[in-house]
């Protein structure tokens, strides 16, 4: 989206991603990724926020958050953003070469039922998707990973999803998914629009002032008023 959502409600599951700046890779071993889930797991502890789901690719990061409170959206991820950059600059020695994110974090509502579903494996799958591993579950910096293995530091700030995680949950996420379902998925990562049934979208858009990701991008159609047009008179003078 444009405009990320700074003030976002509490009580509502929301996308989050951002990516590298120009051609930057992010994580480029597994130091670097475990950096940033170390960062991650501090601004949990700071926030209190029920991280659903996450993914973290060689040049951006996909977190599925549900906060409690008004306002614990932004100030997540902006803590995050902004001290995950300044140790990264300091651990690869970069400092004043330029931002490491391309910009302001995008974020967009999630409507808590099986479009939830949906979304989780679309970024549980991403590593897959990308022909980075086999399985979904091989690819290390994911809560598909954690949730798989368990045990891990990192399962005990994954809280309980809003909707029951099926129980073929790993069989399903190794499964394609479908064009329309990735069309809309990136559609809504695009523009900023609410991801869900049309009913909650129109509310959802209308609640958080969305409206116009609802509409089509371009300039709207000149009309032509036929009833008053005049047509070329036929013939030379």
């Amino acid at each position: 989206m444009g405009r990320p959502l700074r003030s976002a409600a509490g009580g509502v599951v929301y996308h989050v991603l951002n990516r590298a700046a120009g051609q930057r890779r992010i994580f480029e071993q597994p130091g670097d990724y475990a950096a940033f889930e170390a960062v991650l797991a501090e601004a949990h502890q700071r926030t209190a926020m029920r991280m659903l789901a996450y993914c973290l690719m060689p040049n951006h990061w996909h977190l599925v958050l549900w906060p409690r409170k008004d306002g614990d959206l932004s100030r997540f991820v902006s803590w995050l953003t902004l001290t995950h950059t300044q140790r990264w600059h300091a651990q690869h020695g970069t400092a004043g070469t330029g931002p490491l994110y391309q910009g302001r974090f995008k974020a967009f509502p999630v409507q808590a039922d099986g479009h939830f579903l949906t979304l989780c494996r679309y970024v549980e799958r991403n590593a897959l998707r990308a022909g980075l591993v086999e399985r979904a579950e091989d690819w290390p910096w994911c809560s598909l990973r954690r949730h798989t293995l368990g045990g891990a530091p990192q399962e005990a700030w994954l809280g309980p999803w809003p909707v029951e995680r099926p129980a073929d949950w790993l069989a399903w996420v190794n499964q394609p998914q479908t064009g329309t379902e990735l069309e809309a998925l990136r559609s809504c990562v695009a523009r900023g629009r609410p991801f869900g049934a049309d009913p909650w979208i129109k509310r959802t858009a209308r609640r958080f002032g969305l409206e116009g990701t609802l509409r089509p991008r371009g300039r709207p159609k000149k009309q032509v008023d036929h009833k008053n047009s005049r047509h070329p008179r036929s013939g030379g003078q």
